[in-house]
């Protein structure tokens, strides 16, 4: 996806270093998050004759046949961060536990507002299978809690702006809400900065992914808390996996 997210440029930055130091020539590119592209994409890699290819890819249903045809062609797929719904086809696919990270995410949010009060939910991107793991999972231990009542819930398709003027109109019908739960880190940073924005230093607001700016704010109070992804170790690995499965 769009490399304007940091954990996605992450992405690419890990598959280029590991890749390259294994003595690779790498090609990074984006779909972001648009099948069509995406199958355009592994259209010209395939043509290139790529010896493998790690995709994040645009949709757990929509990107099964860009792969189908990298598996026709006798190209390697290695999905890294979100799996397709089909298996056979992937060499591999390596995701981190979002069942198990939203879980604690959610509990971090409880604890910060005692269990009690309104909150609102940022969905990512609701086509990718982790947004809906996620928001699952948050509500799974949410849900317990009586006291706790979700006022809104928007998509903001993982994007920072578009979490930005969400929060802006959701605190706008809603300054109510004690919290704010976001399906990412990116999400979770663009909610800290329109409640900073408009004054409200009182809602706790959780992410997911670990990123160096939701730290940033965890560090100097802004957000509550982040659930770690370890996204540059899984790039890696499937980049290892690539090397040694054409080996």
């Amino acid at each position: 996806p769009s490399t304007s997210n940091p954990y996605f440029g992450t992405v690419q930055t890990a598959c280029k270093e590991e890749g390259e130091k294994l003595g690779y020539k790498v090609k990074c590119v984006s779909h972001d998050d648009d099948a069509t592209k995406q199958s355009e994409l592994f259209d010209t890699a395939i043509s290139e004759g790529a010896s493998a290819i790690v995709c994040d890819n645009a949709g757990a249903d929509a990107s099964i046949e860009a792969v189908q045809k990298a598996y026709d062609a006798g190209i390697p797929t290695f999905m890294v961060d979100r799996e397709i719904n089909k298996e056979g086809l992937c060499v591999s696919q390596i995701v981190a536990n979002n069942d198990q990270g939203a879980q604690a995410a959610a509990e971090a949010l409880v604890e910060a507002t005692g269990g009690k009060g309104d909150y609102a939910e940022l969905l990512g991107l609701e086509s990718d299978t982790n947004c809906q793991v996620r928001s699952d999972n948050y509500h799974s231990v949410i849900d317990e809690y009586e006291d706790l009542e979700m006022v809104a819930q928007q998509s903001a398709n993982w994007d920072q702006t578009e979490a930005y003027e969400k929060t802006e109109a959701i605190l706008q019908s809603n300054p109510e809400i004690t919290g704010i739960i976001c399906g990412n880190d990116t999400m979770a940073c663009g909610a800290v900065q329109a409640c900073l924005d408009a004054g409200r230093n009182d809602i706790k607001i959780i992410g997911l992914d670990g990123s160096d700016e939701a730290n940033a704010y965890i560090k100097s109070g802004d957000m509550v808390g982040t659930a770690l992804q370890q996204i540059a170790l899984i790039t890696e690995m499937a980049v290892e996996q690539a090397d040694a499965y054409l080996n």
